[in-house]
C-alpha cells in the first residue's frame, strides 16, 4: 500500500498551483502510483513526486516526463512551464542583492577586493605577472568578455608591490597630474579603447600614449582595437615584445571558476550544473560575463546551499539569464519610464564604425533630475545592469548590448539619429563649459538637421532643448538683424549688384540645405523602417516584407535591400526540436536532422511550401551531421549516440559504432570512402564500396580534442579535419601534411571552394570567417580574414559555381561574400532576424536556393539569386498594407504601398 501523498498548503503562490495541477492530471488518469509513473516516464518515483511537491520548481526534462505518463497536453505544459521560470525569474530580479555574501559577481568586473573568489586564472596571472616584471610596458588584449579586466584587477593588482589604476576617459591627459614620479610604481589603465572611442582630440590622445611610454604601463585594451593600436607608430612599436592575450577558458579552469567561488561561500554545485555550464562555455572568449551572471542568478535560486541545473534553466541559462534579468527589470516599469529606460540606454552606448558597439561612460548631468529617470536608475543598478558613482554612469559589461535583443533593436534603429543626438549632446556640454557662449551655438544646417531631429524624438533632456531653443532664437535675432543691415544698404545703389549675388548664393545654399536635410531625412526613416521591417515579420511575416519594401522604395541602401531579403526567407518548422544538420543530395532533396533524433526529407521545388517527404528513425540521441553520396542514393548520419549510420532508400542498412559522440561526417568525391570526426579527437575511414558492409581501413589519432568538421577536397587527394585543440589539419594518404594552429584559431566549420584553391575556416574571436589558399595544400597561406560577424561562425558553406560564399553565426545573421578574388573579399548581404544563432547553411546543387537552420526547430529558405530575388518580392505579399497600418509606420510619408 503506497504511502498518502502529503497535502499541499495552498497558499496562493505560482509554484504551489503548478504543482496542484500536476497532482490533478495523476489523478483525471485513476491515480496511479509514482512507481507507476517513473516506469512509463524514464525518471524515478522520487523525482516525480518531489515535481508534484510543490516545495521545488522541477526541470522541464522532468516536468514534461511527468505529463507523458499522465496522458498529458505536453505543448501546453512546456509553454506553462516556461512562463513560471519567467515569474520566478522576474520576482527574483527585483529582490536586493548582498554583493559581499554571492560568490559570483555577475556582469561586474572582478575587483581587487575580489581576489579571494577569482579562480580559474592562476596560470595566467603568473605568465602575465612575469612579463610585466620584464617588460617597461605590457598590453593586454583580449575579446569583449575574455575576462581581461577581471585578470587585471583581481588578478595582477594584488600582486604588484605598488600601482595606480585609471580608465582614460573623453580627457585622458587629466590623469597625468594624479601619476606619481616613483619608477616602481606600475600605472594601469583599463579599457584603454576609450582613447579612441570617447577621446575625439587626436594630439591629446597621442600626448597621453607617449606619457605611458616613458613609465612602467600595463594597459588593458579590447582586441577588436589592435588595428587602431598599430596605426599609432610609437605605440606599434612598444607592442613587439610585449603583447598578452587573453584567450578562451579551459575546461579546467571553468571548473574551477565555477565550482571554487561556491565552496568559498560554503555552497555546492551540482555536477550536471557544472558539466553543462562547462559544455556551454568551453572555446567561447567572450562568455565570461554572461556565465557570471547566469551563476549569479542561478545562486540567488539555490535550493539550500545547492546550486542546481534547475535554477540554471529557470533563469533560462547562459544566453538568456541576462536578458531576462533585463527583460524582467524593463517589464517592472510603466510606459513612461520604459521610454526613459531606452533613452538611457542608448546614450550609454558609442555606435561602432567598422568595430563592435562599446559602453560609454556618462556624467550624471547629461540626464534630467527627475522621478523617473531616478527610478530607472535605481532599477537597473539594483539589477546589476548599470552601476554608478557619484560622478559617473556606465552599463555594468559590454555583454548587455550582444546578448539583450531589445538594447540592440533600440542601437540599430536610427542609427544616424543616434549620432545626431550624440553630436548634440557634446555641443551642449561644450556650450555649458563656455558659460553659455553664443558663439557655440549651432546655425545653418547642423540647427536645421537638429531641429527636424528633435521634431521627431522625445529623447532630448532639458538642457539639450535649451541648447536647440538658444540656438533657433540665435539663429531668428542674426536673421533681423540681417535684414535690418540688407534694408539700410538697399538705398546704395552701387552695392546692388552685389546685395543680389549673395542673395542668389544664399537662396541656392537654402535650396541645397533643405534637400540635403530632406534626403537626410528619407534616409533616416528608411534605416529605422528595415530595423522595424525585420523585427516585424517575426510576427507578421507579410507586413514585415511590406515594411521592407516601403524603406527600399524610400531610400535603395544596401541595409534596406538587406531587411528586403531578411523579411522574404520562408521560416519552416522542420523538427520538433534544434535543426543541428541541412544537407542536399545531387537531385536537389533537402534533408535536416537534429536535436529530436530524427532526419527529415524535403522537396524544395517550391522553396515558398516545402513538402516533408519522409522522417527516418534510429538514432538514440541528437543527430549531428549528415553527407550524401555523390550520386545522392546513400545518406550517412552521426550523432550524440555514437553511431555512424548508412540509409538507402529511407532505410538503414548499416550502423557503424564506437566512438564517443560523432560531430562530423563525409563521404570522398568518389563516394568509395566515408570518415567521421570523434569526440575522442580519433578520425575514422571506411571503405565503403558496398555500403552494407563498410570496412574499416584506418584510425587516424592527431588532435587532442573533440574532432568538429571534417571535408575533403574536390578532387578526392586532400582531407581536412578541424578540432576543439585550435588546429585544422591536411591529411594526404593517410598522414598529416601540414597543421594550421593558433591559440586563437577556434574551429567550428569547414568547407573547399569548388575548385579546390581554398579553404574556408567558420570560426571565432577577433577573425570569425579565415581563408587559406591551398593550391599547394603542402604550403598553405592565409587570406584576409572576413570580418562583420560579432560572435562565432558555426557555419561556412560555397555555392556550387563557387563565387559565393555563406557563412552563419551565434549573431543570428547569415552574410554572403563574393569570393570571386579570394585575395579581396566583399560583402554581398546580411540576412537578420532571426532570435537565435544560425546552426547550419547549405547551397542546393543548382544554387538556387539558400537554406540555413537555427538552434531550435526552425529552418529558412531564400532564393540565392538575390536580385531575383528582391525583384520578386511584391509576389511573396499576401494582404496589402492599409493606409491607417502605412501611417502607424511610417507616419511622414503620403501613403504609397509598395505593391
Amino acid at each position: 500500500m503506497p504511502r498518502p501523498e502529503r497535502p499541499l498548503e495552498l497558499d496562493g503562490t505560482a509554484l504551489v498551483e503548478f504543482a496542484v495541477d500536476l497532482r490533478r492530471l495523476r489523478q483525471d488518469i485513476g491515480g496511479p502510483s509514482y512507481r507507476e509513473l517513473g516506469k512509463r516516464g524514464g525518471y524515478s518515483a522520487t523525482t516525480l513526486a518531489e515535481a508534484a511537491g510543490g516545495r521545488r520548481f522541477p526541470s522541464l526534462e522532468v516536468t514534461l516526463a511527468y505529463v507523458r505518463a499522465c496522458d498529458g497536453d505536453v505543448e501546453l505544459w512546456e509553454q506553462r512551464w516556461h512562463s513560471l521560470a519567467a515569474e520566478l525569474n522576474a520576482t527574483a530580479a527585483a529582490e536586493p542583492e548582498d554583493h559581499d555574501q554571492a560568490p559570483y559577481v555577475g556582469l561586474s568586473v572582478y575587483r581587487a577586493e575580489d581576489a579571494f573568489r577569482f579562480f580559474g586564472r592562476e596560470r595566467l596571472v603568473d605568465d602575465l605577472l612575469a612579463l610585466v616584471q620584464r617588460q617597461k610596458f605590457v598590453a593586454v588584449f583580449g575579446p569583449s568578455g575574455s575576462g581581461k579586466s577581471s585578470l587585471i584587477r583581481a588578478g595582477l593588482l594584488p600582486r604588484l608591490p605598488a600601482h595606480v589604476l585609471r580608465t582614460p576617459g573623453e580627457h585622458p591627459m587629466r590623469l597625468v597630474p594624479g601619476f606619481p614620479s616613483d619608477p616602481e610604481t606600475v600605472i594601469v589603465v583599463d579599457q584603454f579603447e576609450e582613447v579612441f572611442t570617447l577621446c575625439q582630440d587626436a594630439d591629446e590622445r597621442a600626448r597621453f600614449i607617449a606619457e605611458l611610454l616613458g613609465r612602467r604601463a600595463v594597459i588593458g585594451v579590447r582586441s577588436d582595437f589592435y588595428t587602431h593600436c598599430c596605426m599609432i607608430p610609437e605605440l606599434a612599436g612598444a607592442l613587439q615584445d610585449s603583447q598578452f592575450t587573453v584567450g578562451p577558458m579551459t575546461a579546467e579552469e571553468l571548473r574551477r571558476a565555477i565550482t571554487l567561488p561556491a565552496m568559498k561561500a560554503n555552497c555546492t554545485v551540482e555536477s550536471n550544473l557544472a558539466a553543462t555550464l562547462i559544455a556551454h562555455a568551453h572555446g567561447q572568449a567572450g562568455v565570461l560575463p554572461l556565465l557570471s551572471h547566469a551563476l549569479l542568478e542561478t545562486w540567488r535560486r539555490r535550493s539550500g546551499n545547492r546550486l542546481t541545473l534547475t535554477g540554471f534553466q529557470a533563469v533560462g541559462g547562459i544566453d538568456g539569464a541576462l536578458a531576462k534579468t533585463a527583460e524582467a527589470v524593463y517589464g517592472s516599469l510603466d510606459a513612461r519610464q520604459q521610454g526613459r529606460a531606452r533613452d538611457l540606454f542608448r546614450r550609454l552606448a558609442v555606435l561602432g564604425e567598422n568595430t563592435e558597439d562599446t559602453k560609454r561612460r556618462i556624467s550624471p548631468a547629461e540626464l534630467d533630475d527627475d522621478q523617473d529617470t531616478a527610478v530607472v536608475l535605481d532599477r537597473c543598478t539594483a539589477a546589476r545592469l548599470v552601476v554608478r558613482d557619484t560622478d559617473s554612469i556606465e552599463i555594468t559589461h559590454e555583454a548587455l548590448i550582444r546578448t539583450w535583443p531589445r538594447f540592440r533593436e533600440w542601437l540599430s534603429s536610427d542609427r544616424d539619429g543616434q549620432r545626431v543626438h550624440r553630436e548634440l549632446t557634446h555641443a551642449t556640454d561644450v556650450w555649458e563649459q563656455l558659460d553659455r557662449d553664443r558663439s557655440a551655438l549651432y546655425r545653418g544646417a547642423r540647427l536645421a538637421i537638429a531641429r527636424e531631429w528633435a521634431t521627431r524624438s522625445q529623447a532630448l533632456t532639458a538642457r539639450e532643448r535649451a541648447f536647440v531653443e538658444a540656438s533657433t532664437d540665435a539663429e531668428a535675432e542674426e536673421h533681423v538683424v540681417a535684414r535690418r543691415r540688407a534694408k539700410r544698404l538697399s538705398y546704395l545703389v552701387g552695392v546692388l549688384a552685389a546685395l543680389l549675388v549673395v542673395s542668389a548664393a544664399t537662396t541656392f545654399y537654402a535650396v541645397r540645405t533643405r534637400n540635403d536635410i530632406t534626403s537626410q531625412r528619407n534616409s533616416a526613416i528608411a534605416q529605422n523602417l528595415a530595423s522595424e521591417a525585420v523585427v516585424e515579420h517575426r510576427a507578421n511575416p507579410s507586413l514585415g516584407l511590406q515594411l521592407g519594401l516601403a524603406a527600399h522604395n524610400l531610400a535603395a541602401t544596401r541595409k534596406t535591400r538587406d531587411a528586403v531579403l531578411s523579411t522574404l526567407a520562408t521560416v519552416v518548422t522542420a523538427h520538433d526540436e534544434e535543426v543541428y544538420a541541412a544537407t542536399f543530395s545531387s537531385d536537389g532533396k533537402l534533408t535536416t536532422a537534429g536535436r529530436d533524433r530524427s532526419i527529415r526529407l524535403w522537396n524544395v521545388g517550391d522553396r515558398r511550401k516545402p513538402v516533408r517527404l519522409g522522417t527516418l528513425t534510429g538514432h538514440t540521441g541528437p543527430v549531428r551531421a549528415l553527407s550524401y553520396r555523390a550520386d545522392g542514393k546513400v545518406l550517412a548520419s552521426s550523432g550524440d549516440d555514437g553511431t555512424v549510420r548508412l540509409w538507402a532508400d529511407q532505410k538503414e542498412i548499416a550502423a557503424l559504432s564506437g566512438m564517443g559522440s560523432v560531430r562530423a561526417v563525409t563521404f570522398s568525391p568518389d563516394g568509395q570512402t566515408l570518415v567521421a570526426g570523434s569526440g575522442t579527437g580519433e578520425v575514422r575511414t571506411w571503405n565503403v564500396s558496398d555500403p552494407r558492409n563498410p570496412v574499416l581501413t584506418a584510425t587516424v589519432r592527431g588532435h587532442t580534442d573533440a574532432v568538429r568538421t571534417v571535408a575533403f577536397s574536390p578532387d578526392g587527394r586532400t582531407l581536412a579535419t578541424g578540432s576543439d585543440d585550435h588546429s585544422v589539419r591536411l591529411w594526404q594518404d593517410g598522414a598529416e601534411i601540414v597543421s594550421l594552429s593558433d591559440t586563437r584559431l577556434d574551429v567550428y566549420d569547414l568547407a573547399f571552394s569548388p575548385d579546390g584553391h581554398t579553404l574556408a575556416v567558420g570560426s571565432g574571436n577577433d577573425k570569425p570567417v579565415r581563408l587559406w589558399n591551398v593550391s599547394d595544400p603542402r604550403k598553405p597561406s592565409e587570406h584576409p580574414s572576413l570580418t562583420g560577424h560579432e560572435d562565432v561562425v558555426g557555419s561556412v558553406a560555397f555555392s556550387p559555381d563557387g563565387r559565393t560564399l555563406a557563412s552563419g553565426s551565434d549573431d543570428r545573421t547569415v552574410r554572403l561574400w563574393n569570393v570571386t578574388d579570394p585575395g579581396h573579399v566583399t560583402e554581398i548581404a546580411t540576412l537578420s532576424g532571426a532570435a537565435i544563432a544560425v546552426a547550419d547553411i547549405a547551397f542546393s546543387p543548382d544554387g538556387r536556393t539558400l537554406v540555413w537552420t537555427m538552434f531550435d526547430p526552425t529552418m529558412r529558405l531564400l532564393n540565392a539569386d538575390l536580385g531575383a530575388a528582391v525583384a520578386e518580392a511584391c509576389d511573396s505579399v499576401g494582404p496589402r498594407l492599409t493606409e491607417d497600418e502605412w501611417r502607424r509606420h511610417v507616419p511622414d510619408v503620403p501613403y504609397t504601398p509598395p505593391c
